[in-house]
C-alpha cells in the first residue's frame, strides 16, 4: 500500500508539472513583430506632466527604465507612462518599482519604450507557492491531487474555453461541456474511481442540469443582455461584435456554480460512505436519510457562502447605492443587481438541489448488490 501510495504520488507530481508547463506554453507563432513586452527598473521619475486631483491623474510620467530581461538587458531608455483617467488601469511609478514595460524594436535596435504595469508576477508565484507548500504539508498525497486538478482545471478553462468562446461557439454549450469534463478531472482525481466520486459526479451534474434550465427561462425573463460583467463592454466593442453576451453570461453562472455544486456533492458522498463503512448492514433508507441530513447542515453554509462571495465581488457598488440612498425598487430592477440576484439565487438553488441528489446516488450506489460482499475500499465495481 505504501509503494502503491508513493507511485500515485510520483505520477501525479509528473503530471501536474507538465501541465503547468503546457499552462504557461505560448500556442501563438513567434512573428518577431513588435513591440516586445519586458521587465524593466524604473531608475528615473518625471511628474512636470502630471495634473493631480486626490488620486486622480491625468497627463504622463515621463520615465527612464533599465531593461532587467531579453535581448537587450541592461539597456536604458526613456519611456512614457499616459494616465487615462481610469482609476482601476492607471498606474503611478516611483524610482526602484519593477515593471512591464513594451518596446519598440526596429532593425533590430531599440526605438522607445512604454510602460504597461507593474511587475506583480514574482508575489502571485510566491503566494501559489504558499498554497501548494499547505496543501502538500496537510494533505499529502489527496493535496498533490488536488494541485493537479486545479491545474487541470486552469488548463481546460484558459486553452478550451477561453479560445472557443472567441470563436464563437455556443457559450451555454461549450459551458456545459466543460463542467461536465472538470467536474470528472476534480472529483475522480481527488476521490479516485470509486463510488464515492461517481454518486458525486452524478450528483453535480444532474444539480448542475438544473441550473442551466433555471439560468436560461430566468435569463429571459428578467430581460438580461450579458453586458453587466467586467469588461464585457470591453471585450464586445474591441473586434467582438459577434459574440453571445447573454449566453456567455449564462456560461458564467453555470461555472461559477459548479465549484460550491462539486463541494456539497463530495461532502455528502463521503460522509455516507464513511456511515457505510462504520455499518456495513445498513440499509438504503437509513443511509438516504444520513445523506439527508449531512446536506441540510452543508447547504446551511453554502448557500450564505455563495450570497457573501458575490456580495464581496460588488461591495463598492453596494456601498454607492447606500450613500446615494438609493430605494429598493430602483436598485433590485438595476440590470447590473438583477444579474447578480440571479446569479446568487439561481447556484443556490443549484446547490439545495445538489444535495439530495448526490443522496440518492450515494444510497443506490452503496448499498447496491456489489457491495453485500463486505468489501471496505469503496471500491468502484460496475
Amino acid at each position: 500500500m505504501k509503494k502503491q501510495k508513493i507511485a500515485s504520488f510520483i505520477v501525479f507530481l509528473a503530471l501536474s508539472i507538465a501541465m503547468t508547463g503546457m499552462l504557461f506554453t505560448d500556442t501563438k507563432e513567434k512573428t518577431g513583430e513588435t513591440p516586445v513586452e519586458v521587465r524593466a527598473l524604473v531608475l528615473e521619475v518625471n511628474n512636470d506632466n502630471v495634473y493631480q486631483q486626490g488620486v486622480a491623474r491625468i497627463g504622463a510620467q515621463k520615465l527612464k527604465i533599465k531593461i532587467l530581461k531579453g535581448q537587450f538587458k541592461g539597456n536604458i531608455v526613456n519611456a512614457e507612462n499616459a494616465f487615462l483617467g481610469q482609476l482601476e488601469i492607471d498606474n503611478a511609478y516611483e524610482v526602484n518599482d519593477k515593471i512591464i514595460a513594451a518596446i519598440n524594436v526596429k532593425d533590430g535596435e531599440l526605438v522607445s519604450a512604454k510602460a504597461i504595469d507593474l511587475y506583480r508576477q514574482g508575489d502571485e508565484f510566491l503566494l501559489f507557492a504558499i498554497f501548494v507548500v499547505l496543501l502538500l504539508v496537510f494533505a499529502g498525497l489527496t493535496g498533490l491531487k488536488a494541485i493537479f486538478s486545479f491545474i487541470a482545471s486552469l488548463i481546460v478553462l484558459w486553452k478550451l474555453l477561453i479560445p472557443g468562446l472567441l470563436d464563437g461557439k455556443s457559450p451555454l454549450l461549450l459551458a456545459s461541456l466543460v463542467i461536465v469534463v472538470l467536474s470528472a478531472v476534480i472529483i475522480f482525481s481527488v476521490g479516485g474511481f470509486t463510488k464515492k466520486a461517481l454518486s458525486a459526479f452524478l450528483g453535480t451534474i444532474c444539480g448542475l442540469l438544473i441550473t442551466i434550465v433555471l439560468t436560461v427561462i430566468f435569463g429571459n425573463r428578467l430581460g438580461l443582455l450579458g453586458m453587466t460583467q467586467p469588461f464585457a463592454q470591453a471585450l464586445f466593442f474591441s473586434g467582438n461584435m459577434e459574440l453571445n453576451m447573454m449566453h456567455i453570461l449564462y456560461g458564467s453562472i453555470i461555472i461559477g456554480a459548479s465549484g460550491a455544486a462539486m463541494d456539497i456533492s463530495m461532502d455528502v458522498s463521503a460522509s455516507m460512505q464513511e456511515v457505510k463503512l462504520k455499518k456495513q448492514d445498513i440499509s438504503f433508507k437509513e443511509l438516504i436519510k444520513s445523506g439527508f441530513n449531512v446536506g441540510k447542515a452543508v447547504i446551511g453554509t453554502m448557500t450564505t457562502t455563495l450570497l457573501l462571495a458575490y456580495t464581496g465581488g460588488y461591495l463598492t457598488l453596494l456601498m454607492l447605492f447606500y450613500s446615494k440612498e438609493s430605494s429598493f425598487v430602483r436598485m433590485m430592477n438595476l440590470k447590473i443587481v438583477a444579474a447578480e440576484v440571479m446569479r446568487t439565487l439561481i447556484g443556490s438553488i443549484g446547490l439545495v438541489m445538489v444535495a439530495p441528489i448526490t443522496a440518492f446516488f450515494a444510497a443506490l450506489l452503496l448499498t447496491g448488490k456489489n457491495n453485500k460482499s463486505g468489501k471496505k475500499d469503496g471500491d468502484l465495481t460496475l
